[in-house]
């Protein structure tokens, strides 16, 4: 098929092949971004925290009438805590429990950074601390790939208003890889911020995630430090992994275990009780309502722009029906009517999409610049050049099939 006649007559028309020109390369360079947005929001909602999910639930108290202030106060909390989690373990749906100060994807900010000199002079990778004690390894499901555990005379008890400046630490994989590149982190001594007391690096565990999800702590996700201590206040949560299939059961029956030792306690009706399928929901609420609107954007665009070719193919073969029939009179073929619209349509198409393939990077520089977001990748424009390609076809193909059909006897009408 010529190319010529096509482009003569698009420049007779090139108001409504400019406009949809534009909304498809518009379409394109949105849509491109919107997906890569939607799948990194996914990936992130999806990642493994590196615990056992399946069966872990936490419970949060909150205890009044007690002093929290003092070493003696403190005592008191610990001899409460010590007894909860007496009471926790002895029910035959709980696998295990500690007390801790949050978990993986609670988004509660314990975060610093360990240094390799005692001076404070050159600061170390940042990472997210957890309070926990020679249980925590067993009821998260932790891996340990190096070193040992905590002993239970090396666990002691931390207030609210305590320096986190323990003896030992147990990290993840990754912050060993990030503090020794070379490996070897068993045995090695840190430092947990300026002028603290040496810390000991006793065990490595292969994947812990941090307990916030917030754009900035990404750097440091996985980097992560496991502190041997109590938490003994007044609000302290409990993290306790069920048997296998008694999760249910077991959060159940926690709290009636706590009211029975102490009936003084407050357990919160909305968040008191929640398994880890609920934190991991409420974690990435917003990256969930993202992926979602920017799935609904994409929806409207593609709907938009496929009603805009359908509509203008559809004018133009109300506009040239006379020289349809002309061609029809002078032999042309149904599949050739059918061919002229469909490639008419298809240079459009791709002109839009050229362009649109240089917004689309375009847009993606802007927003790495203001959100911080990754480049966007190739395939995901090779991918959306193709479905728009596709997509421009398929809603030219209908007013170009009726086209086809107009008859030779159109000629002779005005």
């Amino acid at each position: 098929m010529a190319i010529t006649p096509i482009i003569v007559a698009l420049r007779r028309h090139k108001a409504g092949a400019l406009l949809i020109g534009l909304q498809i390369a518009l379409t394109l360079a949105i849509v491109c971004n919107a997906l890569f947005i939607i799948t990194t929001r996914i990936e992130r909602i999806g990642r493994p925290t590196g615990i056992d999910e399946a069966n872990l639930f936490k419970v949060s108290v909150q205890r009044g009438g007690l002093p929290s202030d003092g070493e003696a106060a403190k005592a008191r909390l610990d001899a409460d805590v010590r007894t909860d989690l007496a009471a926790i373990r002895a029910l035959p749906d709980v696998a295990d429990a500690y007390v801790t100060n949050t978990l993986p994807l609670a988004n509660s900010n314990w975060t610093g950074w360990l240094g390799q000199t005692p001076d404070g002079d050159k600061v170390g990778p940042s990472t997210a601390f957890f309070l926990g004690d020679e249980h925590t390894l067993a009821t998260l499901g932790l891996h340990l790939v190096e070193g040992r555990n905590f002993r239970p005379e090396e666990v002691l008890p931390h207030s609210l208003r305590d320096r986190v400046a323990p003896a030992q630490l147990i990290i993840s994989k990754a912050l060993a890889q990030k503090l020794y590149p070379d490996g070897d982190a068993i045995g090695k001594t840190v430092y947990v911020g300026p002028s603290a007391p040496p810390t000991r690096i006793i065990g490595v565990v292969d994947r812990l995630q941090s307990s916030t999800v917030q754009a900035w702590a990404e750097s440091f996700a996985w980097q992560t430090s496991i502190v041997p201590a109590r938490f003994s206040f007044t609000y302290r949560t409990y993290a306790i992994r069920a048997r296998p299939g008694r999760l249910d059961a077991a959060m159940k029956a926690v709290p009636d275990a706590l009211y029975a030792v102490d009936p003084q306690r407050v357990i919160p009706e909305d968040d008191g009780v929640l398994s880890f399928a609920g934190i991991r929901a409420r974690a990435y609420r917003a990256d969930r309502g993202m992926a979602i609107l920017m799935g609904a954007v994409c929806v409207i665009l593609l709907t938009v722009t496929a009603a805009g070719v359908v509509g203008l193919s559809s004018f133009w073969v109300g506009q040239r029906r006379r020289q349809i029939g002309i061609r029809r009179a002078l032999g042309a073929t149904r599949r050739n009517i059918l061919n002229y619209f469909l490639a008419e349509n298809a240079l459009i198409t791709v002109g839009g999409v050229l362009v649109g393939a240089l917004m689309a990077f375009a847009i993606n520089a802007w927003l790495m610049v203001q959100f911080e977001l990754a480049r966007l990748s190739v395939n995901y424009v090779l991918a959306g050049i193709v479905a728009l390609i596709v997509l421009g076809q398929a809603s030219a193909f209908a007013p170009a099939l009726r086209a086809s059909h107009i008859p030779p006897v159109e000629a002779t009408r005005s």
